[in-house]
């Protein structure tokens, strides 16, 4: 479906902005939640892509309910009172693009749903999606492309605030892969736990979902710590910094296609 769409994704840091024109993504951006001065402005510039193009549209998912009606107000200004434009929200307007199985489907992270949905819609095989952001969720998918739910453990981001915040003593460290095996400072130390043992949890998790799968599932990552954390590393398949934009597209491409809107 050749789709001319503003997307917003509403995370717990930051907004993320994509533009899909004829179907293709051909631009993106964060805004940290710090500058949400900035959204109308960043909005406006998004929305010039497309504003001419046919039918263009919006589209947003968020797991931030308080920052809402705050980003309705920004497109508003944004677009133009007089356009008529309103954000078709997933798992509101929009339906979500794949089976959840988790027995709370309506209290299920729709960023969580949607990382799977892109993720299985590229690969067509049970698949785990990696998402390192604020929080770490490790999710999983079987053959059918169903969401059978997974993991959710603190970022790298809190981990070290709260290893210096909660401690008398212990510094506050920048996530970065460690340079040998031991930490001989205790900094090195710090990022040698944050760091092995995120990537630590993360294979666990993956062989036991491998194991109830009967199948190897691929590994993909997102999120803003994805690179740093798994850029290296065979167990991940690909990261892919936009997985959610393109989720939310896809969801919305295929509620209309099913409603024949």
């Amino acid at each position: 479906m050749d789709i001319n769409l503003l997307v917003l994704n509403v995370g717990n840091s930051r907004l993320s902005i994509g533009v899909f024109s004829a179907g293709e993504l051909v631009y993106s951006t964060r805004i940290p939640h710090a500058q949400r001065a900035d959204w109308s402005a960043q909005i406006k510039g998004a929305w010039s892509r497309i504003a001419d193009s046919d039918q263009p549209a919006i589209a947003g998912a968020s797991v931030n309910p308080p920052l809402v009606e705050p980003l309705e107000h920004a497109v508003q200004q944004a677009t133009g009172e007089s356009s008529g434009q309103t954000v078709e929200w997933v798992g509101r307007e929009i339906d979500l693009p794949i089976k959840v199985l988790t027995e709370q489907p309506n209290e299920t992270g729709v960023d969580r749903v949607l990382n799977v949905a892109a993720a299985y819609e590229q690969l067509g095989k049970a698949c785990v999606v990696v998402d390192a952001g604020s929080a770490i969720t490790v999710n999983v998918c079987n053959e059918k492309g169903d969401f059978l739910g997974g993991a959710i453990a603190p970022g790298a981001s809190m981990q070290l605030d709260a290893l210096h915040e909660r401690t008398a003593k212990l510094p506050r460290v920048e996530l970065a892969a460690p340079s040998g095996p031991i930490g001989t400072t205790t900094a090195s130390a710090i990022q040698q736990g944050v760091y092995h043992g995120i990537r630590g949890m993360v294979k666990e998790l993956v062989e036991n979902y491998a194991t109830d799968l009967g199948t190897w599932p691929e590994v993909i990552a997102t999120g803003g710590d994805a690179k740093r954390l798994f850029g290296d590393w065979e167990l991940v398949h690909a990261i892919s910094p936009d997985l959610t934009l393109y989720g939310i597209a896809l969801a919305y491409a295929n509620h209309h296609i099913k409603h024949g809107t």
